[in-house]
């Protein structure tokens, strides 16, 4: 993997002998992009939040990895816990922060030790606390919170709200988190893997990290790949790879289908394989789910569609309302009683849900439901009994 050829600090060294403009200049030469998913340019994320009034501004790193399929970040916090310190640090140093928080998914509590542990090992190498590696003025220190198991916390407004004691719905937007984030500060919220690219784009430099990658789509990312698979595991592979090249390095060739993304991502089928994985094409936040020839698809989206209306904050009607008549229908083509009419309005029902809905919960809840019924019509249509 590529984080262990960092050499440790590098990454810091490097981010305090320049100004905070420089630092910024560096991510943002690098094109380096969120890698929880959505994808927004790191830098401009940073420069808001720089650029933005309070006598506190926040780091947070979202750690809250509750995708199903994805374990990725799981990894980096057990082997680059301090990478990923290091990269909060930086980001620090470029938008002039004092505080910073991870914010750890409830699944994780085992982690809690270990990276406390890191986190009092830095500070005693004055790598966090007060006047960090000697810059007089340079105060900054992290603290781990545990989440309460909740998906939607994983978006970064609710998470905010959660961290505040309150319950972890997500925010109206505007204001955003850079203006207006953890009690009412300026505040960027980061993927665990995007704190530890940065590091190591202050450390080797930005061309090094665009050597890989497409223009829009720079740098190397990491997958988390299971299900019908010979080599499931986490991957180190540049963006812009296709989902056949990606098959062929896990041992996936003879898949029928592969959910890019998670639940909330695409369900890729077999004659789309060519298409690169990449912000401009099929982004993801890591996971990649394999379904191989013998995997009923509707059973699928009856999972997914399960785990979405479990997870739903209820907050908003197109997502409380309406998952639930996704999932009645999918019972209804279980058992062969769905009508070409009904099944049409309830694609309809998805389509609103994907554009009415409050939060990205609602938004992707019915992607593989559509998705499904686009692509494995003759394998969903038909059925009797229940089968």
């Amino acid at each position: 993997m590529t984080f262990g050829e960092i050499e440790p600090g590098a990454g810091l060294k490097s981010a305090l002998a320049r100004p905070p403009a420089d630092v910024l200049a560096r991510i943002d030469a690098s094109g380096l992009r969120g890698r929880g998913g959505a994808g927004f340019p790191t830098s401009l994320k940073w420069e808001l939040a720089q650029k933005s009034k309070g006598d506190k501004k926040y780091v947070i790193c979202n750690a809250d990895e509750g995708e199903p399929g994805t374990f990725k970040d799981r990894v980096i916090l057990g082997d680059f816990a301090d990478m990923v310190f290091e990269g909060m640090t930086i980001a620090a140093v470029a938008i002039g922060a004092r505080h910073g928080i991870v914010y750890l998914r409830a699944e994780y509590t085992y982690l809690r030790g270990h990276l406390e542990a890191v986190l009092q090992r830095r500070r005693e190498n004055n790598l966090l606390g007060e006047n960090i590696c000697g810059r007089e003025g340079f105060d900054f220190d992290i603290e781990v919170h545990m989440g309460a198991g909740s998906y939607v916390c994983g978006e970064e407004t609710a998470l905010i709200e959660s961290l505040e004691g309150q319950r972890g719905e997500p925010r109206n937007r505007p204001p955003f988190p850079i203006d207006t984030g953890y009690l009412g500060n300026p505040t960027t919220v980061n993927n665990v893997e995007t704190f530890a690219w940065a590091v190591c784009i202050l450390a080797k430099g930005a061309d090094w990290f665009k050597r890989l990658g497409t223009e829009k789509s720079t740098g190397h990312k990491l997958f988390s790949v299971s299900g019908d698979c010979r080599r499931p595991g986490v991957y180190d592979l540049p963006l812009g790879i296709t989902v056949a090249e990606l098959l062929a390095e896990v041992g996936g060739e003879d898949a029928k289908a592969v959910q890019v993304g998670g639940a909330a991502g695409q369900c890729i089928p077999r004659r789309d394989f060519q298409r690169g994985i990449a912000y401009e094409d099929i982004p993801t936040g890591g996971s990649i789910i394999v379904f191989g020839p013998g995997r009923d698809m509707l059973r699928v989206a009856k999972n997914f569609l399960e785990f979405f209306i479990d997870e739903s904050c209820g907050q908003c009607t197109p997502c409380r309302e309406g998952a639930p008549r996704l999932l009645e229908g999918i019972e209804m083509l279980h058992r062969g009683d769905c009508s070409m009419t009904y099944l049409d309005e309830l694609c309809s029902l998805g389509e609103t849900m994907q554009l009415a809905s409050k939060c990205g919960l609602g938004q992707t809840a019915p992607s593989t439901f559509l998705s499904v019924v686009q692509n494995f019509r003759d394998e969903i249509l038909g059925r009797t009994g229940g089968n």
